[in-house]
């Protein structure tokens, strides 16, 4: 799964366009959101779920929102006092709405003594159970404000970091989601920020429409992937005007095209070894530990050859990549039925745009 854009949290869904699934669909797409969060479960319990009735309300909403092309992520809050129940109705919820993505949200309660052991139990259940969904973690946006909270047993074994950069009593969005992206980079292991922003009031403070464009704009000019908010029950109710802001921001207007990167990972991801080898100019050479090829025809040979036979319905994540101008360094997993990579290292080098020169280093792990 790749996101990108505009989204919104939704923590309760009854509260939401009076809890109508096709016209929250309805606003979403008019907004130009491209994902939405909805919350389906906090600690060892579902949640959006009618225990008086018997019902889900997660499902019809999640049906009207792909229907308009829009992703579902469900995020949950956890507390860290039973890990493993909270692992278990992670991967339950997950597996039985079948959503995009995963969000973890840990505040104070995992500031607590004891709780690093608790998350490592927890993210490793969370990997046995989802080895393929996108997961995230959602929580504060200075690891330097609260160095008890696990970061490295959370992020290690996240795709995504969404830190909650809220700017309460103060009116410097940009500013603020500038250190929070310095500070997480600092910060081992690093993981692509996809901050959250302030859409709603607190002991009379609110923010403005103009704090809220700042945020959006700071985070496209720092070339991040898109942004979230908090939260929907609020924003729509209470402050129609950051809506109305947040819905006319145009996130692809601006947008660069996917760096070469990006563009590598979903060309593997399709499946299609003439889309991969595309990215490359006609001379390019590849080097691996085993052999070095070079030209196009070669590498189609081994694209082919690893996207059929070594990694037959292999699914490709990006862990992480840097590099600027005419380098880039990445690193990445794979799945399939047939093994799985867990340590993928590799080195670009671009001519005009294309890559010239690749040194990948991994190792397939054969499936038991």
């Amino acid at each position: 799964m790749i996101l990108q854009g505009k989204g919104f949290y939704l923590w309760k869904i009854a509260a939401c366009e009076g809890g109508n699934p096709n016209l929250i669909a309805y606003e979403a797409q008019k907004a130009g959101l491209t994902h939405v969060l909805v919350k389906i479960a906090d600690g060892i319990y579902k949640y959006n779920y009618d225990y008086e009735k018997k019902i889900d309300l997660v499902p019809p909403l999640t049906q009207a929102l792909r229907s308009r092309g829009i992703q579902v992520l469900g995020w949950h809050y956890i507390y860290g006092n039973d890990p493993i129940g909270e692992a278990r109705i992670a991967v339950r919820r997950m597996r039985e709405l079948e959503l995009d993505g995963y969000v973890i949200d840990a505040e104070m309660e995992y500031k607590e003594p004891g709780k690093r052991a608790a998350a490592s139990r927890f993210m490793q259940q969370i990997r046995l159970g989802l080895p393929d969904t996108l997961v995230a973690l959602s929580s504060f946006r200075y690891p330097s404000y609260h160095p008890q909270l696990p970061w490295r047993e959370f992020l290690e074994r996240c795709d995504l970091n969404m830190p909650q950069v809220y700017w309460m009593k103060a009116n410097n969005p940009g500013a603020q989601l500038v250190r929070s992206v310095r500070e997480f980079q600092n910060l081992n292991p690093f993981r692509p920020i996809f901050p959250t922003g302030a859409a709603f009031p607190e002991h009379g403070w609110q923010p403005t429409a103009s704090e809220v464009v700042e945020f959006m704009e700071t985070a496209r000019n720092l070339e991040l992937e898109g942004v979230n908010f908090w939260s929907w029950d609020s924003t729509r109710a209470r402050m129609p005007e950051l809506w109305k802001v947040i819905a006319e921001f145009q996130w692809e207007e601006t947008k660069p095209p996917p760096d070469i990167v990006q563009q590598y990972i979903q060309a593997l991801n399709q499946r299609d070894p003439q889309q991969v080898t595309g990215l490359y100019t006609p001379t390019a050479v590849h080097i691996s530990a085993s052999r070095t090829i070079q030209g196009q025809e070669a590498l189609g040979q081994y694209f082919a050859d690893l996207l059929t036979r070594r990694l037959p319905d292999g699914k490709f994540n990006l862990v992480a990549s840097s590099g600027a101008g005419n380098t880039r360094h990445l690193s990445w997993t794979a799945t399939s039925s047939a093994g799985n990579i867990y340590n993928g290292s590799d080195t670009l080098g671009l001519l005009q745009g294309k890559i010239a020169y690749h040194y990948s280093n991994y190792t397939i792990r054969q499936a038991v």
